[in-house]
């Protein structure tokens, strides 16, 4: 058994866990091991291949030196990882107890905690209404990131070959594929931001130790929470070396209504004195998911958009609903911001940590951009949404926690009870009875009933071992 190591191996990391690995688009491969002793084989040539963490800051600093000499093309960048499930572990008849102990949800898989999490579906026993390659076993998935389709589209084929895709009888395939998804960053103006229009992924929390002079904003978590084997890993026995520098990696494929969310907003416009319909539009927007679409919190400019302070990091995550201790006139308490990381309501008014509950979002868009069609017609026609990624250290206290206790909570945050209130459900992604207080700061009580804008199509629990550990599984009889 390994004791916790004191500093963070960054040669020893997988790269997407702690920076996330750089991309203009990345691919998820899924599959299935068919063949264990070959795959055992196999895996061991492909180790070399993984970008590990110190690799992304290389890659982060050749690309901004890139910029800074004033060059317009992107540079050719290129970064693979890979992670398990517990089906996977099985596969492989590694004894993965250390990770199943007090992690439930990934020894029982995310299709049969599906209904737990609030994902449509049916049947006894229940099976969610996903797409059905996720309905399938999946073993492990590979994620490619970089700077064009043809650099991703080269890594995977030479990834496919390592694994005897296509190969013959001399260099037969130790796998199946299940399926294969790409995403993109969205272009131009819309870079960085999700398919409803907003700024994504601003607050992701920084880590001690690795993150040198951190933005202002919620306090910096201890890299346990992340990184597991090290201090804040909620699993306080200590962990086998394969197991340590590791990370669960939580897949959410989620599907956006976008044409229908943008109906929403311009049939239910905020009727604050003095907003035009469109203005009231954007302010119901920015209500239901606690920032404005350039970033700017709400809780800091709660009644216009401000991208003078979505661009400044000095403040753009240094707020904590203070001022919202039992109303909710600048931002409602169901806010999709306030519900999934509550700042204040937790930390300052119930002496309650939340480090434990934080995640490090990666992942990335998927599908096209919306169509004009799409937009007369107000209805969805092409697949598109988010490719949800997270990683921490526990599946439950991090992202199913959030999932199930805060977003699909209508009594959460507890603020809202004082209040003399149903705070509702996170109205982003909160399943369940999708009605929420506090969109008019006028009439903070009233509520609103909304469709469901994003939808659950599959998803799976994986953990990202280190490059130690994938050595170490590679060699075992």
């Amino acid at each position: 058994m390994s004791q916790k190591p004191a500093a963070l191996n960054l040669d020893n990391i997988q790269g997407d866990i702690l920076s996330g690995l750089p991309k203009k688009t990345q691919t998820y491969f899924f599959f299935q091991i068919t063949d264990v002793k070959l795959f055992k084989i196999q895996l061991s040539r492909f180790i070399p291949q993984i970008e590990t963490t110190s690799q992304v800051l290389k890659d982060r600093k050749a690309i901004k030196d890139h910029k800074k000499k004033g060059n317009k093309t992107l540079l050719k960048i290129v970064g693979v990882n890979i992670a398990f499930s517990h089906k996977g572990f099985v596969m492989l008849n590694i004894d993965d107890t250390t990770l199943t102990s007090t992690e439930p949800s990934f020894k029982q898989g995310q299709q049969q905690t599906a209904q737990k999490l609030g994902d449509k579906g049916a049947g006894n026993p229940f099976v969610p209404d996903w797409e059905p390659e996720f309905l399938q076993d999946i073993h492990a998935v590979i994620l490619i990131s970089g700077d064009s389709h043809t650099t991703v589209d080269e890594k995977l084929d030479e990834v496919k070959k390592n694994f005897g895709i296509g190969g013959n009888q001399q260099n037969p395939a130790s796998i199946k594929e299940v399926t294969t998804i790409r995403g993109d960053v969205r272009p131009g103006e819309e870079s960085g931001h999700e398919h409803f229009g907003f700024l994504d992924g601003i607050s992701n929390p920084a880590v001690i130790g690795f993150d040198k002079n951190p933005n202002p904003g919620p306090k910096p978590v201890r890299a346990g929470v992340l990184v597991t084997g090290h201090d804040g890993d909620p699993n306080t026995s200590p962990r086998p070396t394969w197991a340590v520098d590791g990370s669960y990696l939580t897949f959410r494929y989620l599907f956006q209504q976008v044409p229908e969310f943008n109906k929403f907003l311009a049939d239910n416009p905020v009727p604050l004195p003095g907003l035009t319909p469109k203005e009231g539009s954007e302010l119901l927007g920015a209500r239901l998911v606690g920032r404005w679409k350039s970033g700017a919190p709400i809780d800091l400019s709660p009644f216009q958009d401000d991208p003078e302070l979505a661009q400044d990091p000095q403040r753009v995550n240094n707020f904590r609903f203070q001022a919202e201790g039992t109303f909710q006139k600048i931002c409602p308490f169901a806010a999709h911001v306030r519900k999934t990381n509550p700042r204040a309501d937790l930390e300052d008014f119930h002496n309650l940590s939340i480090e434990n509950r934080r995640i490090a979002r990666r992942g990335v868009q998927f599908g096209p951009e919306l169509t004009n069609d799409e937009i007369a017609s107000n209805k969805t026609a092409h697949a598109r949404g988010l490719l949800f990624v997270c990683y921490s250290t526990s599946i439950e206290q991090g992202f199913a926690f959030i999932q199930e206790s805060w977003a699909n909570a209508a009594s959460f945050p507890p603020q809202a009870s004082q209040a003399g209130v149903s705070a509702g459900l996170d109205p982003i992604i909160g399943q369940g009875n999708r009605t929420m207080v506090g969109t008019d700061p006028n009439t903070p009580t009233a509520n609103l009933s909304f469709p469901d804008f994003v939808i659950p199509r599959g998803g799976e629990f994986f953990f990202s071992p280190s490059i130690q550990g994938l050595k170490e599984m590679s060699a075992t009889a």
